[in-house]
């Protein structure tokens, strides 16, 4: 009996040792953008992306925390230091790509779509006179300028509820965002909200982002994504979160 108690009490110690020395990684996320990621009813970021860091940080044995940041300065804090990992719904982009790294993708290449006011009729080959809202700092935002802002008023807003907002309001005549996101929105709106016009290929698959020199732990994320993949994880987090997205999606990959 008393070998059996300290036994027990050396595989406590070891696991206390573990955890004291596991790696404290500090990830940051909009906190603004449900599914991929919000502030629950206890003010704690939640979503897609939370629960994918949550599972990746258990297989990597790091221990995660995580924080808000607003989404036009993600990328500029991630490289000043004030956190190591973003995860929050980020399309990887060869512009993005330039300051910062990122992981091996954990949503696959998410086609934008554009959201009206039910009924509103819109001519995308001839837009005229129309205000776009877009979230400012993503890709979204980009296109809508590129392609549209000649003929067109195209409105930034600080984050996807302030545009959906203004939509709601008569403020915007269409959004264009992530296709997902719009997918969930139109479906919460009862009736009130379409999606219309074509599906747009404008980003990567989404993936966590990191600074450049972390390459230890840029190996460790994707090894736990990998895994996440193989075995359905991600599979079931995905579905979870975005219940149309038809599966298999990664399992067995």
């Amino acid at each position: 009996m008393h070998k059996l108690i300290l036994a027990a009490a050396a595989a406590a110690i070891a696991m206390l040792a573990t955890g004291a020395n596991a790696q404290a990684i500090r990830i940051a996320t909009e906190g603004a953008y449900a599914p991929w990621n919000f502030l629950d009813e206890a003010g704690k970021p939640a979503g897609l992306d939370v629960d994918v860091g949550t599972e990746a940080c258990k297989r990597a044995a790091l221990d995660c925390t995580f924080q808000v940041n607003a989404w036009d300065s993600i990328i500029p804090n991630l490289v000043a230091g004030n956190y190591d990992v973003i995860i929050a719904g980020m399309s990887v982009t060869d512009e993005r790509k330039a300051s910062i790294d990122f992981t091996d993708e954990y949503f696959p290449p998410d086609p934008a779509r554009y959201m009206v006011r039910a009924g509103t009729v819109l001519d995308f080959d001839n837009l005229s006179g129309k205000n776009i809202g877009v979230q400012g700092g993503t890709i979204h935002a980009a296109y809508a300028t590129e392609h549209f802002g000649a003929n067109n008023t195209v409105k930034s807003f600080d984050n996807a509820d302030q545009a959906l907002a203004d939509l709601n309001a008569g403020n915007v005549d269409v959004i264009l965002a992530d296709g997902n996101y719009i997918t969930e929105v139109v479906a919460g709106s009862g009736g009130a909200l379409e999606k219309v016009g074509p599906e747009l290929a404008i980003g990567g698959g989404v993936a966590m982002g990191l600074r450049k020199a972390d390459d230890e732990l840029e190996g460790k994320l994707n090894a736990a994504l990998a895994e996440m993949k193989k075995d359905g994880t991600l599979d079931a987090l995905i579905i979870k979160w975005f219940p149309d997205k038809k599966g298999p999606i990664y399992a067995g990959g």
